[in-house]
């Protein structure tokens, strides 16, 4: 039960046209993008549109995704039937991680065709750096998409998105944002996310404790939130 949930859930986030978009063509268009315009920043540059598409995946497609479910009410005829409450909370969980796998794969590629050479340390060590940063953004996609109107969820996700795009420690990092905006990104999932990527795919060497605890406490506060929140309808 739980592979066929977890494989239903997969095929359909693979097929929804503006989830593939956010989640694969604009991390990848802006990976080429920037190592064409950078030449010899491809090392700096693959740290943070991994973290970019994990917080895709994970965070804006699971919150839209659960919002819109809701909304046509699949989620009440899924807890009616036969399925169990954590089967179908873990197929989503699974199947977000299968979509974080691909796309680093894909990126990793496309990166190493750019130049990127990584150290085989710092590959090894990003693998538990993206699940957590998937389980974190997925916890706080849960919440906003399990609480709120899908047309509110919709804008509220992008909006999150390009935030934490343009001042969340991913398009510039933490210490080149002006004053209080790089401090606050330090202390995002965003920022820690990306901190941490950079720190093991740069040097290969394990992250510091501070990015790992941020992802721990936001993926522990969205999740404790969101389990007590989410609304079948």
């Amino acid at each position: 039960m739980l592979a066929a949930h977890t494989r239903t859930e997969a095929i359909l986030t693979l097929r929804h046209g503006e989830q593939a978009l956010l989640t694969l063509i604009i991390p990848l268009g802006l990976l080429i993008g920037a190592s064409t315009l950078l030449p010899g920043a491809v090392d700096a540059i693959v740290p943070r549109i991994l973290a970019l598409a994990v917080m895709s995946t994970a965070f804006t497609g699971q919150a839209i995704a659960l919002g819109f479910d809701r909304r046509y009410g699949v989620i009440k005829r899924l807890s009616a039937t036969a399925l169990p409450r954590w089967v179908l909370i873990s197929g989503r969980v699974l199947a977000t991680l299968i979509v974080v796998a691909l796309q680093a794969i894909v990126l990793g590629i496309t990166a190493v065709l750019l130049g990127w050479a990584p150290p085989a340390g710092g590959l090894l060590l990003s693998i538990p750096l993206l699940v957590l940063g998937t389980v974190t953004f997925g916890a706080a996609g849960v919440l906003v998409g399990g609480i709120l109107r899908a047309e509110i969820v919709l804008a509220l996700a992008n909006a999150i998105w390009f935030v934490l795009l343009l001042a969340g420690g991913l398009a510039v990092p933490p210490e080149e944002l002006p004053g209080a905006v790089g401090i606050l990104a330090r202390f995002l999932p965003s920022g820690a996310l990306a901190e941490a990527l950079q720190a093991v795919l740069t040097s290969g060497q394990p992250p510091g404790l501070q990015p790992v605890l941020v992802l721990l406490v936001w993926g522990a506060a969205a999740g404790g939130l969101a389990s007590r929140t989410t609304r079948p309808t």
